[in-house]
Parts: structure tokens; C-alpha cells; sequence
């Protein structure tokens, strides 16, 4: 009887590991995709920090992410931080708009580029008419293995640039757009 519930137990499990396994396909924007530490800055048109322009409004490091749009499009994908990015609270001003970024952008999968004009913010935070506050961005790409981690391990790298049309505070201010940079998230509690 031990051999025979033996036998059935190895044909149970024969049959068990002979099943073909499906494959899960990645979505179209998978290089370009995930959750990103970033800092946010102030600068001028050339790119460079402005007086007092690093973290600029003291956000320190945020999370955003880039996702597939529910398109599974190869030209675009969604870029959204998650209500972290909210310049008007930055200033203490529930009056102006909140700048929370989220919106649909075009990449280009082959160089790891992303850019829009003009792209309507989608955010929920965003309590005044989305189109009268688009978003562009600009020079953005993915860098694969040109950042480091707080333990030293490598990591992919983001940078852009967004401006915010109708935004109150640059010209005052001396700036000319935000630089949005960072690195990868690790999902390691010793790089956070």
C-alpha cells in the first residue's frame, strides 16, 4: 500500500511540475517605469540653481513614480508624485494652485527621453481648472546606472524639468522653472 500511495504521490507531482507556466508580458513603458526618490529645485533657464534654489521649498526628498498609461502605449506614460509636489502649500498659500504633478507625457523608449507641452495636470490635489495650469517638461530622461543608492549600490537616475503656465512666484522670485532629480527606489530600508 506504501508503494502504491508513494507512486501516486510522484505522479501527482510529476504532473504538477509538467505544466507549462504562463509568461506575464512587462508593460510598453517597463524600461522606463517605477517609483523615484527625487529633490526639487528652483533654476534658472540654463539649468543652474538659483540663490537658495536646492530643495527650494524644503520638501526634502519625495516619491514619485512613471507607469504605463492604460493604453500600454510606446509613445507615452504617466508621471505623477503623488501629491507631494504642492508649491502652494510650499508657500503657505492655499490660495494658488496646488502643482502637484501628474499627467500623461511622451517618452521615447529607445532613448529614455520624456517631454510634454503644455500636458493638462491631472492631479486630484489640483482644485482650480486644470487647463488653466498645464504642465511642460522638458530635457527629462532615464540614466540606467548613473546614480548611487545611501549604501553605494548603483541605481537608475531621473531628471527634468517642469514649468507650470500661469505660475505666480518665478518671476519674482528669480527662477525660471523646477529640476526634478534622483535616483531609483530600492525598496531597501537602508536607502531610504
Amino acid at each position: 500500500m506504501k508503494k502504491v500511495l508513494y507512486s501516486a504521490a510522484l505522479l501527482l507531482l510529476a504532473t504538477l511540475t509538467s505544466c507549462e507556466k504562463e509568461d506575464i508580458e512587462n508593460t510598453a513603458t517597463v524600461n522606463m517605469a517605477g517609483q523615484w526618490y527625487v529633490q526639487v529645485d528652483a533654476v534658472d533657464d540654463a539649468g543652474k540653481p538659483i540663490k537658495n534654489g536646492e530643495d527650494y521649498f524644503g520638501f526634502g526628498r519625495v516619491l514619485i513614480v512613471t507607469s504605463n498609461t492604460a493604453a500600454n502605449s510606446t509613445s507615452e506614460m504617466l508621471i505623477d508624485d503623488l501629491g507631494s509636489f504642492d508649491v502652494a502649500a510650499g508657500y503657505g498659500n492655499g490660495n494658488y494652485p496646488s502643482y502637484s504633478l501628474k499627467s500623461k507625457i511622451n517618452v521615447d523608449l529607445g532613448a529614455l527621453t520624456f517631454s510634454s507641452n503644455n500636458a493638462t495636470n491631472l492631479s486630484d490635489k489640483n482644485k482650480f481648472d486644470s487647463d488653466l495650469y498645464p504642465i511642460t517638461i522638458e530635457g527629462g530622461k532615464i540614466l540606467p546606472g548613473a546614480g548611487r543608492q545611501n549604501n553605494g549600490s548603483v541605481a537608475d537616475s531621473i531628471v527634468f524639468y517642469v514649468k507650470y503656465a500661469g505660475d505666480p512666484w518665478f518671476p519674482a522670485d528669480g527662477y525660471a522653472k523646477y529640476k526634478v532629480s534622483g535616483i531609483r527606489y530600492s525598496g531597501l530600508v537602508e536607502n531610504d
